[in-house]
C-alpha cells in the first residue's frame, strides 16, 4: 500500500530487465503500430497512448522507452485498490498528451514480468527510461500526487534523454485501447460512493468508511458499498505502518492476534491472497470466542476485496464454516 515507503524513484539500482530481453523464446509479434528504437525527442506514429503488457510481448516497450517514458501499472482483477487507481492513470496520461505511454500488466497472468518489476505490493506503479526500470509508487495515490510523480518522471526522462512524443490518429489516443474514441458519459455514482470516492483520493479514509457506513445503512442490498467499505477498511488498517515492523511484530510474537492480522492484511495487499486467508484460519482455533469473532469479520471483509465469486474464497469460506461448526 502507499504507506509502505516505495524504493527512490532513480535510475541508479533499479531492475535489471535483461532476463526478459534476452530470454530464449520465438520473437513476439510487435506492438501493433510501436516502431524500433531511435533517436530521442521524435515524434512517434501509434495506435493508442494504452496497451496491455504481457511476458510475451514486452520487448517491444522496453525497445519503445529509448524514445518516450513508459508507465507501467502491475495491476490484477480482484484487487480493489487498482480499480481505484487506474482510471487516475487513465486521465493523467491522457494529460500529457503523448508525453507518456502507459502499459497496463496483469500480474496474475504475467509472472517474469511481475518477478522482473519485484511486484510486492499491487497496484505497484513503475516505468521504463531508455530501457530501464524505474520504481515510482506503490497503492492507490491521490490524483493530484499522481501528477506529481508523472511531472518528476518526465524531469528524469530529460535528464536521460528521452523526449519523444506519440500522435495517435484522431482521438485515439485519449481512451485505453479498444475502447471506441467518443464515450458516452458515464453514469453519475450514487451521492455517498461519490463522497468515499472523494474521500479517497485525497487520503481521508476514516470519511470514506462513514460514507459507505451510510449507503449500507440506506441499503443493505448495496454490494459495491460493502466491498468498498472492506477496501477503504484494508486501506485504513494500513495507513502510516511499515513492512518492516509488521512483519517484526508478528515474528517477535506469533500468538499476538492482532499482529497476526495485520501481516495478513499485508499479504492480502500484495496479492497473496491464499497466504492472508492461510494465516488467519490457521491461527483461528488457538483463539477464544471474541479472538475467532474478529477473525471471522476480517475473513468476510476479505471475501468482499478479494470476490465473492473467486474460487480461492469459496475454498476459504468452507473452511471457515467448518471451524465455526
Amino acid at each position: 500500500m502507499s504507506q509502505i515507503p516505495p524504493p527512490p524513484t532513480n535510475l541508479r539500482g533499479a531492475v535489471d530487465l535483461s532476463s526478459l530481453v534476452n530470454r530464449p523464446a520465438a520473437p513476439a509479434a510487435p506492438v501493433d503500430g510501436a516502431p524500433a528504437a531511435s533517436a530521442p525527442g521524435d515524434v512517434l506514429a501509434l495506435p493508442s497512448l494504452y496497451f496491455e503488457g504481457t511476458d510475451a510481448n514486452f520487448n517491444d516497450f522496453i525497445d519503445l522507452s529509448m524514445r518516450v517514458p513508459i508507465v507501467v501499472d502491475l495491476w490484477a482483477e480482484w484487487c480493489g485498490p487498482c480499480k481505484q487507481l487506474s482510471p487516475i492513470l487513465d486521465r493523467v496520461v491522457a494529460e500529457y498528451a503523448g508525453r507518456v505511454v502507459l502499459v497496463k500488466v496483469d500480474v496474475d497472468a504475467n509472472p517474469q514480468l511481475t518477478q522482473a518489476f519485484q511486484a510486492q505490493s499491487i497496484p505497484a506503479v513503475a516505468a521504463l527510461v531508455g530501457g530501464r526500470p524505474v520504481q515510482l509508487f506503490v497503492g492507490a495515490l491521490p490524483e493530484q500526487e499522481v501528477r506529481d510523480v508523472f511531472a518528476q518522471l518526465l524531469e528524469l526522462a530529460a535528464q536521460n534523454g528521452v523526449t519523444g512524443t506519440v500522435t495517435v490518429d484522431g482521438d485515439a489516443g485519449l481512451a485505453p485501447e479498444g475502447e471506441a474514441a467518443e464515450q458516452p458519459e458515464p453514469e453519475p455514482l450514487p451521492p455517498h460512493h461519490a463522497e468515499a470516492y472523494e474521500a479517497i483520493e485525497r487520503g481521508d479514509y476514516d470519511t470514506a468508511i462513514q460514507e459507505y457506513k451510510t449507503a449500507i445503512a440506506q441499503d443493505p442490498r448495496d454490494a459495491m458499498a460493502v466491498a468498498g467499505l472492506a477496501q477503504v477498511s484494508l486501506l485504513a488498517r494500513l495507513a502510516g505502518k511499515t513492512l518492516d515492523a509488521i512483519r517484526a511484530a508478528a515474528a517477535a510474537d506469533p500468538r499476538d492476534a492482532q499482529a497476526q492480522l495485520d501481516v495478513a492484511d499485508l499479504d492480502l495487499s500484495g496479492g497473496h491472497v491464499e497466504d492472508a486467508f492461510d494465516r488467519l484460519l490457521s491461527f483461528f482455533p488457538t483463539l477464544d470466542a471474541a479472538g475467532k469473532d474478529t477473525v471471522r469479520t476480517r475473513m468476510l471483509d476479505y471475501f468482499e476485496i478479494v470476490g465473492v465469486d473467486d474460487p480461492r474464497v469459496a475454498k476459504a469460506r468452507a473452511r471457515l464454516t467448518s471451524l465455526l461448526y
